[in-house]
């Protein structure tokens, strides 16, 4: 089975990070890919770039793009992983093990095999 980890976080909180203090989380998440990798888990994984960058896009007959997203919230979607596992049990398990950053929040998704 595949999971999708979106990993949500606190925009504002992690732009008061310092340099090293955003540097140990990234070290961290290496350190995670890394082991995700040796279990034979890992499929991909990235981390997403700042909302400035972002679109929404409505598709239909007349598609409709807008700056965005627009979540009246300080959280965003900073990266993802996408992993194999052999069970949701075992999706959680390493779910809760995604470093952590300023309140963090991991949003665990299975993938449908089409």
């Amino acid at each position: 089975m595949r999971f999708l980890f979106l990993i949500h976080g606190d925009t504002e909180a992690d732009a008061a990070l310092t340099p090293d203090e955003r540097r140990a989380i990234v070290d961290e998440h290496i350190a995670y890919g890394a082991m995700l990798r040796e279990r034979g888990a890992y499929v991909h994984g990235e981390a997403l770039d700042d909302l400035s960058s972002a679109a929404v896009v409505r598709p239909g007959a007349e598609p409709l793009v807008t700056d965005g997203p627009f979540a009246e919230t300080k959280e965003a979607i900073g990266g993802f992983y996408v992993v194999e596992c052999e069970s949701r049990g075992e999706a959680l398990e390493l779910a809760a093990q995604v470093p952590v950053s300023p309140n963090v929040a991991v949003e665990v998704l299975a993938i449908v095999d089409l």
